[in-house]
């Protein structure tokens, strides 16, 4: 089971990822210190679980760009 992570959450890192492309990478501990210095006024616990969510959102951004590259390569 995965842990579950509260939709404030979810969009706050969807959020800093839209507005700092390229910035935020695959790394927990780069994006947790991206994180830090970009979100104010918000406790370690949410902090770590935005920095959490952006990796696997990243993860996820990244294995969906892989999958339209393979499906536009191969010939119909």
């Amino acid at each position: 089971m995965g842990s579950i992570r509260s939709s404030n959450v979810k969009r706050t890192a969807e959020t800093l990822v839209a507005q700092y492309p390229g910035k935020f990478t695959k790394s927990y501990s780069e994006n947790r210190v991206i994180v830090k210095q970009v979100v104010t006024a918000s406790s370690k616990k949410t902090l770590n679980n935005i920095a959490g969510y952006v990796t696997r959102y990243i993860l996820k951004l990244e294995s969906r760009r892989k999958k339209e590259e393979e499906e536009t390569v191969l010939p119909a």
